[in-house]
C-alpha cells in the first residue's frame, strides 16, 4: 500500500465522517472579586455570596439517568493573580475514603473532587485539578479529550474544612500556572466539576457525561463565560536544581568458580530543569544533565513470547506533555518510544543499559487556536563499555505539528532524527550501529462531537543507510463507542524494512488486524439493577499475516460478563489461538534465564503452525472496600503440551496512611518430552506508606524465577516545600535461584546502590 492510499483513505474519512452533535451545553458565568479573598475553608467572603452556584451533579457511574444522591455545590471568581474555586461536597465525615496523603494519588483510590478546564475550547486538551477530603493535591494534563497524565507538576494552592455532613474546599490557581490566551471580549472557555464518592460508587458531573467515557471526557464540558475578562498571564519562569550522591557495589561472576573481586564507585551529580512560559500556551523545557535515581523501579513481566515487551515512561521529564510525540501511530507500532533515549540496547549484550544524557529541551504548547508545536533535542553521551566497545554519543531531535479540524479532530505530521556522533571511535569498536536512522510521519484523527466515532489514519516512512525500499507503515483504525455497543476495527500494514530506531514496533514484515466488539446491555428491572449494573457478551479479535498474505497469529478471546454498581466485574470465556513458526521455538523462553545450566538440554518445538485454547475465569473485586482483588487464571492447550496459568492482585487500604499489595503470576507449563517444561513465578509485595502530607515511604519487591532475579526498591521521599523533595533510595539485586556451577546460592547478591538526592522548586 503505497502512499497514494493513504491520502484516498484521509480523503475518505473527511468526506463521510461528519457527524454533528447536538449542542446544549451547560453554562457558568464568572465574574471578578471586588475584595481579598482568604483561603481557610469558611467561604465568608461576600464575593461568595454574590457568586453563581452550580449544582445538581449528574450520574456519571453507576448509572447515568439521574442526578446524584451525594451532591456538590461550586463557585467561582477571580483577581489578578488567581482563579478561585469553591466547593460544598455533601458528604459524612464517617464516609471518607482516603488512600494516602500523597500528592497525585491513583484514580480510583480516594474521594476527589476534581476541576476540569480546556482554555482553547479544542475539547482534546485541558487541565486537571483534584483535591481529595483530607486536602490531598493531584494535578494532571488532558489530552486526547480524557486521558490524564499526572506527572505534570505546578504550584497551586487548597484548604479544606472538613464537618460531620459535609466538606468544604477552597482552591488559588494562579493564572500563571493556567495556559490560556485573552481575547478583548467574549473569553469563553471549556469546564466541567466532578466527584467521586467511593463508598456508595457514585461519580458525578456538573455537565453531564454519558457512562460509557470518562468523567473528565472534554466533549462534554459546559461553557465557563467570563464576564469580566481575566488578566494577562505573565510571566512564569521555574528553575528545579538538584544534588545527588551516591555508592554502588556490583559482584560480578565470570565462568569460573572463584568469585571476582567486587567493583565499587561512588556517584555524585548536579543538575537542573527549568520550566519556561514562552507565551501564556507555549513552555519551554529545558534539562542539564538530568538524573532520574528517585524513578521507581519497573514492574517486571513474565515473556513468554518472541518479541519485546513494552515498559511505560516513568522519567518526569520524558512524560510531561508526551501526547504530543508519543500518541503518535498504535500500540503496535509507535514512531516515538521515549524509553529509547538514555534507555539503549548494548548492541554488544543486547541489553537494555543506561547511558548519561547531558542536556535536552522540549517546546510544546499551543501557537493558538488550532495549532499545536512540539519540539525535542536530547543528547546522550559517549559510553566506554571496555574490551575497545563503546556506546557511541547520540542525538535525538523530535518535531511535531497538528492541526485542529473540524470540532475536536486534528492532523498531524511528525519527523524524528537519530544522529549517531562516532567522533573517533573506530568502526571495529561498533557493532551494527547505524549513522542515522530518520522517521517521517502524516496522521489524521477524527473524533465526532459526542465522541461515539472515532477514526486514526497514518502513514509512516522511515530513512536509514541500510533501509531497503518497503520501509513504510500505514493503518487506518475506525471504532464506534455505543453505551450498548462498542465496536472496533484496524488494519495496519508494517513493511519488512520499516526500521524506527527511536520507536517501538516489535514486529516488521507483516499486516495487523483488530477486530475487538463488545455487546453492553443493562437490566431495567430495578431489582436486578441493585446488584448488576451492566452485562454483555464480547471478543477481542486480533490477526496477523506475513505480507504474502499467509496466517502468522489469531487471538480470539470470547467472553461473558457483568459488573456490579460497586464497579466489581466477573467475566470468563474461552480463548482461541494460532501461532506460525518459521524456524523452532522454545515456549519456555528460557533464554531470558541467565543460569547457563537451566538452558542446557532445552529441546524447541518444530516450525510450523499450532492451535492452542484454554478457558479463562476474571474477577475484580469494588474498589471501595479497604480489601480488593483482581484475580485471573487459564488453563488450556500451549505449543502441544498444557499450561496453567494465574495473574492475580491482592490489595489492603491502611486509610489514610497507604496500602499494601502483592501482585502474583505463575505459569506452569507442560511439554511432551523431549520438550522441557518449566514453572514461573512472578512475586511483587508492595508497601506504599504516607507518614504525613510530606513524608512517603515506597518499598517493592520482585522475585522472578524466569530471569532468576530478587529486587529490592526502597525509596524515602520527604516533600520539604511545595514541589520541593528529598530522596533516599536503596535499590539491590540478587539471584533468585541457585546456579551450581558458579557456586551461587539464592540470596547471593548482583549488585546494590544507594542514592541520596535532594531537588528545589523556585519561581521567579
Amino acid at each position: 500500500m503505497k502512499f497514494r492510499n493513504f491520502i484516498y483513505i484521509l480523503i475518505f474519512s473527511l468526506i463521510n465522517i461528519q457527524i454533528s452533535a447536538q449542542d446544549n451545553r451547560k453554562a457558568f458565568h464568572i465574574r471578578k472579586s471586588n475584595e481579598p479573598i482568604k483561603l481557610d475553608g469558611k467561604l465568608t467572603e461576600a464575593v461568595w455570596q454574590a457568586a453563581e452556584t452550580v449544582n445538581n451533579f449528574f450520574l456519571n457511574k453507576p448509572f447515568d439517568t439521574s442526578f446524584a444522591k451525594s451532591q456538590t455545590e461550586v463557585k467561582m471568581t477571580f483577581d489578578d493573580k488567581f482563579l478561585y474555586v469553591s466547593m460544598v461536597a455533601w458528604q459524612k465525615k464517617a464516609d471518607y475514603t482516603i488512600s494516602s496523603f500523597k500528592r497525585d494519588f491513583e484514580s480510583g483510590s480516594s474521594d476527589v473532587f476534581s476541576i476540569n478546564i480546556d482554555a482553547f475550547g479544542d475539547q482534546l486538551n485541558g487541565m486537571q485539578f483534584g483535591v481529595s477530603p483530607l486536602n490531598v493535591q493531584r494535578e494532571g494534563l488532558i489530552s486526547l479529550g480524557e486521558e490524564t497524565d499526572y506527572s505534570w507538576d505546578n504550584k497551586w494552592f487548597s484548604v479544606v474544612s472538613n464537618h460531620e455532613d459535609h466538606w468544604v474546599l477552597e482552591v488559588a490557581i494562579p493564572f500563571t500556572t493556567l495556559r490560556y490566551k485573552v481575547r478583548p471580549s467574549g473569553n469563553v472557555w471549556r469546564v466541567n466539576f466532578g466527584r467521586f464518592f467511593m463508598k456508595t460508587n457514585e461519580v458525578s458531573t456538573w455537565s453531564p457525561v454519558p457512562r460509557n467515557f470518562r468523567p473528565n471526557n472534554l466533549a462534554y464540558t459546559g461553557d465557563l463565560i467570563w464576564d469580566d475578562n481575566p488578566p494577562e498571564p505573565g510571566v512564569n519562569i521555574s528553575l528545579i536544581p538538584y544534588i545527588s550522591g551516591g555508592y554502588a557495589v556490583d559482584f560480578p561472576r565470570g565462568d569460573k568458580l572463584e568469585e571476582l573481586p567486587h567493583d565499587k564507585s561512588t556517584t555524585k551529580g548536579i543538575g537542573m530543569d527549568a520550566k519556561v512560559a514562552i507565551t501564556p500556551s507555549l513552555n519551554l523545557d529545558l534539562t542539564i544533565n538530568p538524573d532520574f535515581s528517585q524513578v521507581e523501579v519497573d514492574a517486571q513481566q513474565t515473556n513468554l513470547s518472541r518479541f519485546e515487551l513494552f515498559f511505560p515512561e516513568k522519567r518526569q521529564f520524558f512524560i510531561e506533555n508526551s501526547d504530543l510525540f508519543d500518541k503518535f501511530g498504535f500500540p503496535g507500532s509507535r514512531p516515538f518510544f521515549s524509553r529509547r533515549i538514555g534507555l539503549p540496547e548494548n548492541p554488544f549484550t543486547h541489553l537494555v543499559e543506561q547511558v548519561p544524557i547531558i542536556a535536552g529541551a522540549r517546546l510544546s504548547g499551543k501557537l493558538n487556536k488550532d495549532w499545536r508545536i512540539g519540539l525535542m533535542n536530547m543528547q546522550t553521551a559517549k559510553v566506554n563499555k571496555g574490551e575497545n566497545k563503546y556506546l557511541p554519543a547520540t542525538n535525538y531531535a523530535v518535531g511535531v505539528l497538528q492541526r485542529q479540524l473540524f470540532t475536536r479532530s486534528y492532523i498531524g505530521v511528525i519527523g524524528i532524527n537519530k544522529e549517531t556522533i562516532f567522533g573517533n571511535i573506530p568502526e571495529s569498536s561498533l557493532q551494527g550501529v547505524n549513522k542515522f536512522n530518520r522517521l517521517l510521519g502524516l496522521e489524521f484523527n477524527y473524533y465526532s462531537p459526542d465522541n461515539r466515532l472515532e477514526t486514526e489514519s497514518y502513514y509512516h516512512q522511515t530513512f536509514s543507510p541500510t533501509s531497503g525500499k518497503d520501509a513504510s507503515t500505514i493503518n487506518q483504525y475506525i471504532g464506534y463507542h455505543h453505551p450498548h455497543l462498542d465496536v472496533n476495527l484496524g488494519v495496519a500494514r508494517i513493511g519488512k524494512d520499516f526500521q524506527s530506531e527511536v520507536g517501538f514496533t516489535p514486529r516488521t514484515g507483516v499486516y495487523t488486524v483488530y477486530r475487538p466488539i463488545t455487546i453492553i446491555l443493562n437490566p431495567k428491572n430495578k431489582r436486578i439493577s441493585k446488584y448488576i449494573n451492566a452485562y454483555g457478551i464480547g471478543m477481542e479479535g486480533s490477526d496477523v499475516f506475513d505480507l504474502k498474505g499467509k496466517r502468522l497469529d489469531t487471538e480470539q478471546p470470547v467472553f461473558l460478563f457483568l459488573n456490579t454498581p460497586a464497579e466489581g466485574e466477573l467475566s470468563g470465556g474461552y480463548y482461541m489461538a494460532y501461532t506460525y513458526l518459521y524456524e523452532p521455538f522454545d515456549p519456555t523462553n528460557a533464554s531470558e534465564n541467565p543460569n547457563p545450566d537451566f538452558q542446557t538440554g532445552i529441546v524447541p518445538v518444530d516450525s510450523g503452525g499450532y492451535k492452542m485454547a484454554s478457558v479463562f475465569i476474571n474477577v475484580k473485586s469494588p474498589k471501595k472496600y479497604n480489601f480488593s482483588t483482581e484475580f485471573l487464571v487459564y488453563h488450556g492447550t500451549y505449543f502441544g503440551g498444557k499450561n496453567t496459568g494465574i495473574e492475580s492482585k491482592f490489595s489492603y487500604r491502611i486509610q489514610p496512611y497507604g496500602r499494601i499489595s502483592m501482585d502474583l503470576f505463575l505459569n506452569d507449563i507442560h511439554l511432551p518430552k523431549p520438550h522441557n517444561s518449566a514453572r514461573y513465578w512472578l512475586i511483587g509485595p508492595k508497601a506504599e506508606v504516607s507518614f504525613s502530607k510530606s513524608l512517603f515511604l515506597n518499598t517493592y519487591f520482585q522475585y522472578n524465577s524466569q530471569t532468576n532475579n530478587t529486587n529490592i526498591n526502597t525509596r524515602i521521599q520527604w516533600r520539604y516545600k511545595p514541589v520541593s523533595d528529598i530522596f533516599l533510595v536503596y535499590t539491590d539485586n540478587y539471584f533468585a535461584e541457585e546456579i551450581p556451577r558458579y557456586r551461587i546460592q539464592p540470596w547471593t547478591p548482583k549488585n546494590r546502590a544507594i542514592i541520596l538526592k535532594m531537588t528545589y522548586w523556585l519561581n521567579l
